[in-house]
């Protein structure tokens, strides 16, 4: 068998081989257990570097994927986030240890139910999980310093570019749905968008409007 302490020293190690070197998020990523967002079947799989499929046809995305977007936001300790794809509630787990606030926002009311009970349990009192249509943002509470999107979307969404602050970063998987997508890092900058493809990737699609569940 495999201890804890073992599962955490190779989940760890598999970060940094796929490129997770920022310390910060080595160690936000060694805090916040990714266990409790994982149920039922894949329980046991919690700690594999793989997306695994939670409720509402969904999926919690890989440990090394969540490190890679965290670290391109390059976040700061008064940062303001806003999280399009609340999903399990890992990464806004994840980043409620980086930044100030985490507004999270996903379009599955079952979803953020159960984030919030594990954001309570876990006393992440930084995040506030809401169920609405991501792909218009959370204009109340705008401008953003850092806007994360885990759904995939033809072009980065002007809605939410809008809701940047100058100086700010988006990512955002870019393209098809059923093709290559490239991880997007975004800048805003005094007279537009800089644009850096980062990696490619694989998400779900980001849908406008509310889901069934």
């Amino acid at each position: 068998m495999t201890s804890d302490a073992e599962r955490k020293m190779q989940f760890l190690f598999a970060l940094r081989s796929k490129g997770v070197t920022d310390k910060r998020v080595l160690e936000a990523m060694e805090k916040i257990d990714r266990g409790p967002f994982v149920r039922g079947l894949f329980a046991e799989r919690a700690y594999d570097d793989t997306p695994l499929p939670i409720a509402c046809g969904q999926t919690i995305s890989q440990p090394s994927i969540v490190g890679l977007m965290t670290q391109a936001l390059d976040l700061h300790p008064r940062d303001k986030v806003l999280e399009i794809g609340t999903g399990s509630g890992y990464q806004a787990a994840v980043l409620s240890q980086l930044a100030r606030r985490v507004y999270t926002v996903d379009r599955f009311r079952r979803l953020v139910q159960q984030a919030k009970a594990i954001f309570e349990e876990l006393n992440l009192t930084n995040i506030t999980a809401f169920t609405a249509d991501g792909s218009r943002g959370f204009d109340e509470q705008a401008p953003f310093d850092r806007i994360i999107i885990t759904a995939a979307a033809e072009d980065p969404p002007g809605p939410l570019l809008a809701q940047l602050k100058i100086g700010g970063i988006m990512v955002v998987p870019v393209g098809q749905s059923d093709a290559v997508q490239s991880l997007v890092k975004v800048t805003r900058t005094d007279t537009g968008f800089d644009y850096d493809e980062l990696c490619p990737v694989r998400f779900v699609p980001l849908l406008e409007g509310l889901g069934q569940e």
